[in-house]
């Protein structure tokens, strides 16, 4: 797991090589097998996944619709199966799984396929069943990815979803400018997350300090709201920690009654629109004895009092590209807890990495 997590900057450039044209702004992802006529008639996008993966749609939908102006919602696999689903005209699906082989996302797929569906696969297992029965898909390009718990499949994921989201808005709303913005900040993105790696020390003896701890909260607002999700997530599945992820807007629609000073949350605060409502929440659980760890910009000086320890991330231009960079310390906080606590890491109990049967 260590390993996977320190191949996360290159896997991301694996992920966007070749695919950001500069000259025209966008990106360019052959294996889709649409025509831009066909993308152009595109109305709304559904995207189904599982797990991590699942979660890294829900990022996907958000960059759909800020980017491009695409209607667009996540499901899990597992209930869209179940449900009987409605497939509308001009509507382009997703199934995104890391193996290419969860059972839920496979029959989902097949379940779209057989009423009229065009199905794309995000996949980083070549000639798998799901990159073999889509019609058509991207491939993440991680490179293998061995330990249960995901993570550079998680970043590579979502790398697919911002030059998607790219592609699909340059050819809508989008000018050139914000694309060429977007495709420049993209590329930055591995050396941003080699400068958080490079933190992993400090990020150890945090862990060190909270692992004894038997519930977390992890909370966000906006697109970093399903990065709450995925740390709340991999510190449940390695250091078997009790730990649910919310938006931080929704605390006071229950979760706030756990608040003491047994659990600690976790806030990401990154430097955009929702920044004063997320600080807001966490003076919300200041005054209630919580203790707080904030995942911030360097230099946010309005933390000052309110966290009780704070892990820096670098400043990013846009808004948008903050998940890379706040799911990395949450996956390294998850990995050291887990140590901390003697769990074997990369065999956690009763998971599997691709999960082949319902």
């Amino acid at each position: 797991m260590e390993k996977e997590i320190f191949e996360q900057p290159e896997a991301i450039k694996r992920g966007v090589s070749g695919r950001i044209d500069l000259e025209q702004a966008t990106a360019h992802l052959g294996g889709l097998n649409m025509s831009n006529r066909d993308l152009l008639n595109i109305e709304r996008v559904r995207i189904t996944a599982a797990g991590t993966s699942y979660y890294a749609g829900m990022v996907g939908t958000y960059l759909l619709e800020s980017v491009a102006r695409v209607p667009c919602t996540v499901e899990l696999a597992s209930e869209l199966r179940y449900r009987n689903p409605i497939v509308e005209r001009n509507t382009l699906h997703f199934a995104v799984s890391q193996s290419g082989e969860t059972a839920d996302t496979l029959y989902a797929l097949r379940e779209l396929q057989r009423k009229g569906a065009t199905v794309l696969g995000i996949c980083n297992v070549v000639g798998s069943s799901i990159a073999r029965e889509s019609d058509g898909g991207v491939y993440i390009h991680s490179g293998p990815e061995i330990a249960v718990a995901s993570t550079k499949a998680f970043t590579s994921q979502i790398t697919v979803f911002y030059l998607f989201a790219m592609l699909l808005g340059r050819m809508r709303h989008l000018s050139y400018e914000a694309g060429l913005e977007l495709a420049r900040e993209l590329q930055v993105i591995p050396t941003r997350v080699e400068q958080i790696l490079a933190k992993q020390k400090s990020i150890k003896e945090l862990a060190g300090k909270y692992a004894h701890y038997k519930n977390f909260l992890f909370l966000g607002r906006g697109i970093n709201y399903p990065v709450a999700m995925e740390g709340a997530l991999k510190l449940k599945e390695i250091s078997y920690i009790h730990a649910e992820g919310y938006s931080a807007a929704e605390i006071k629609h229950g979760p706030i009654a756990l608040i003491n000073e047994e659990t600690p949350s976790f806030f990401l605060v990154p430097d955009d629109g929702l920044k004063e409502k997320v600080i807001s929440n966490m003076k919300e659980v200041k005054s209630r004895g919580g203790k707080i760890i904030a995942v911030a910009v360097e230099g946010e000086n309005s933390l000052k009092g309110i966290a009780d320890d704070i892990i820096e991330i670098p400043k990013l231009k846009n808004g948008l590209f903050y998940p890379f960079l706040m799911v990395v310390p949450l996956q390294l906080f998850a990995y050291y807890c887990a140590l901390d606590l003697g769990r074997d890491v990369d065999h956690p109990r009763n998971l599997a990495k691709s999960v082949t049967v319902e």
